[in-house]
């Protein structure tokens, strides 16, 4: 879904300003006969001071805050719910966007800074079995200023700078990737919130044809490919994308991108009792990352109920982990936060839509 920017005189449904860059912003104003330097003071207002509304940029012009306030619409994400957790202090927040569509992010404080985990469509097309998200399918693509929001919406609640930004919430990102692409420009961009491309994290189970595209891209994020299983059959029980693309052609995905970015790949990889932790399960995956030099991130799989899966034992974790380190493969375990907070993927989101229908009074607009 791309957004199209009218002409100033157009009726109709209004353009998303906060999705356009500084040069086209520039000549987005130029064009309807504002100077140039207003469209970096508004620039400024809208990613830099984050502001809520056109009404806040307190130094344009009362007649041009009131013109575009008609003119364009001014993504603002509104909070519906806020959960904290009370083992960690994770934050979860449900958001809902112009057209009444629902989006979670999740805000997480670490010792090295405060990451955001955001989605980056509204459900998700993918159907992995084990994820909340895809369990009523996709609705939309998320626009770059809904991604960036959800950054700048947490950072004014939460009065906390952001310094790690996850795109892992709901949705696959790179079956957005256009306005994927232009998100991570616009975040970290020195006119913005300059966030260093090193701290930005990519998931994605495995798009094949996007991930070398992005490969071409030479961004300096880091790319994480959410494998969970080390053959195909596996991997096609647990993931649909796998009938489409098999290991092998994941595996020569990551070396593309790894050869033109020089950025190490992240195998994610969920563990989910009796189904992909077992030795021969280690030993496959120790022999897929190796040649990679890839960090492996296993994550005990957040159980829900629509699901039948389960979490491995704490103590199959363990070994899983011991076989991967005897292989010198650099392996972490993801801490697990906001457990009690629904913080898996699309957990809260499915929570209110489940709500939302068993009153019969849904928050979207049809």
């Amino acid at each position: 879904m791309a957004f199209i920017m009218p002409d100033c005189g157009e009726q109709g449904d209004r353009a998303d300003i906060k999705s356009l860059s500084l040069d086209e912003l520039s000549e987005e104003l130029a064009a309807c006969g504002e100077k140039a330097f207003r469209a970096r003071q508004m620039y400024e207002w809208m990613h830099v001071k984050l502001a809520g509304s056109f009404a806040e940029m307190t130094n344009l012009s009362k007649e041009l805050r009131e013109r575009c306030a008609g003119r364009y619409r001014y993504t603002a994400l509104e909070a519906l719910r806020v959960q904290e957790s009370a083992i960690d202090g994770t934050k979860k927040f449900l958001f809902a966007l112009y057209d009444g569509n629902l989006v979670e992010s999740v805000w997480m404080r670490y010792k090295h800074g405060n990451s955001v985990c955001i989605s980056s469509q509204v459900g998700c097309r993918m159907g992995c079995r084990f994820c909340a998200s895809t369990l009523d399918g996709l609705e939309r693509n998320l626009l770059p200023s809904e991604m960036l929001d959800q950054i700048y919406a947490i950072t004014r609640l939460t009065g906390e700078r952001v310094s790690n930004v996850v795109v892992m919430g709901t949705g696959e990102p790179l079956d957005n990737y256009e306005n994927l692409l232009r998100f991570i420009r616009m975040l970290t961009d020195e006119n913005g919130l300059h966030i260093s491309q090193r701290n930005v994290t990519v998931s994605t189970c495995g798009i094949v044809p996007n991930m070398r595209r992005l490969a071409e891209e030479r961004l300096q994020i880091t790319l994480a490919l959410s494998l969970h299983a080390v053959t195909d059959e596996k991997r096609r029980e647990l993931m649909p994308i796998a009938n489409r693309y098999s290991i092998q052609e994941l595996m020569e995905a990551c070396r593309y991108y790894f050869e033109k970015t020089g950025r190490r790949i992240t195998f994610e990889y969920s563990l989910v009792g009796g189904v992909n932790d077992t030795d021969q399960d280690a030993a496959g995956l120790a022999a897929l990352a190796a040649p990679l030099g890839c960090h492996v991130n296993l994550i005990p799989v957040n159980p829900i109920k629509e699901r039948d899966f389960v979490q491995s034992e704490a103590a199959r974790i363990t070994a899983f982990k011991n076989k991967l380190e005897k292989k010198q493969i650099n392996v972490t375990i993801r801490r697990e936060m906001g457990r009690d907070i629904d913080g898996a993927c699309g957990q809260l989101r499915r929570k209110e839509l489940t709500q939302e229908r068993a009153a019969g009074s849904p928050i979207r607009e049809e």
